[in-house]
């Protein structure tokens, strides 16, 4: 997890009641949103494998972040802890364009979303991005306040994808790049029209994944 003080409202991969399942959280002190999302994310990757580590040795068997901009270390944690890693919805976007959909990307900020963080979770470069840079949203986010107004948050989000539909109307999935983002799912299917997937499909399918291998996961 990062380092955050906002609520984490039900359906934000942060709140363990967003899951069917047991999860366990470890929080890497000091990685704020603002020092993932809007700077070099390097220094700190000894950190989030250090934190991979612990959990692993707690008994998880699988990891994910709070972050969807983490997609740049998710190889690198996979290798060093020795377990399945997801840390993206940006990763479900190959899957969806290999069974034919056609997935438009809705990012915090579209200012700091990289052809790096593409490149990382496999995302073709065509793939149409709209951000909700300087909304209430996402200042309360990047800035760490500890105050998040659910609703101002859903006319954000919705107004955001209805723009990313509006600019590209032959889209017909709506990835939520940011992981605060799906408590508002519900919100912009309605309004858009579009199926809507978060990290939770990510985490969530790769629970079901292991489960069938092994028959039980610690999350």
């Amino acid at each position: 997890m990062l380092d955050t003080a906002f609520p984490r409202f039900l359906g934000d991969v942060g709140n363990p009641e967003s899951f069917t399942f047991p999860v366990t959280y470890a929080v890497v002190p000091g990685a704020t949103p603002h020092a993932i999302v809007c700077s070099d994310i390097e220094p700190w990757v000894e950190a989030f494998i250090a934190a991979g580590r612990d959990l692993v040795s707690q008994g998880c068997t699988a990891l994910t972040t709070t972050c969807g901009f983490l997609t740049l270390l998710r190889d690198r944690v996979e290798r060093e802890t020795g377990v399945p890693v997801v840390s993206s919805a940006l990763e479900l976007i190959p899957g969806l364009m290999a069974r034919g959909r056609n997935p438009g990307i809705l990012t915090i900020s579209s200012a700091s979303l990289t052809p790096g963080h593409l490149d990382a979770a496999g995302v073709p470069k065509a793939v149409p991005i709209q951000g909700v840079d300087g909304s209430h949203f996402a200042t309360a986010i990047l800035e760490n306040q500890t105050r998040l107004d659910a609703h101002v948050s859903r006319q954000d989000l919705v107004a955001g994808a209805q723009a990313l539909v509006k600019s590209h109307p032959d889209l017909d999935v709506v990835v939520l790049e940011c992981t605060n983002m799906p408590p508002y799912r519900e919100a912009i299917e309605a309004e858009t029209g579009r199926h809507v997937v978060s990290i939770l499909d990510a985490v969530n399918a790769l629970h079901a994944e292991h489960v069938k291998k092994s028959g039980s996961l610690a999350t």
